[in-house]
């Protein structure tokens, strides 16, 4: 990968930020596995808000912004954008599979209850 100062043109500038994107695409890929394997480990609605696990990730993410010279309400608000849809989609596990305990989960019918949950997501959007 090129660093920003190689690029010779624009078209050149514009390849990299799409290697990037395609990266964070993939990364985020993986960190959304890592949330559906999470939910295993869940028995209750509050331990899926966790709302103190997401302000201490949050200042955490906002910390390694200012690290990097990123704004850091940039970066809060791409991570609570994720962190509120990966909790929609847990809680949809929860309702799928009514509540049962989280050693009775397997990662078909977790995923199976995710999709399901992201499907009626996206179709109370449309209406």
């Amino acid at each position: 990968m090129k660093e920003p100062h190689d690029c010779e043109s624009l078209d050149e500038i514009r390849t990299q930020i799409d290697r990037l994107d395609r990266s964070l695409v993939t990364t985020i890929s993986r960190r959304q596995d890592y949330v559906h394997a999470a939910a295993r480990f869940k028995r209750s609605q509050e331990q899926v808000h966790a709302r103190e696990r997401q302000h201490r990730m949050l200042a955490a993410r906002r910390l390694w912004a200012e690290n990097e010279g990123v704004d850091p309400d940039l970066i809060e608000t791409i991570f609570r954008t994720m962190v509120d849809h990966f909790i929609e989609a847990e809680m949809a596990v929860f309702s799928a599979l009514g509540n049962r305990e989280a050693d009775s989960h397997t990662p078909s019918s977790l995923n199976d209850a995710v999709d399901a949950g992201q499907s009626e997501g996206a179709a109370s959007k449309g209406s």
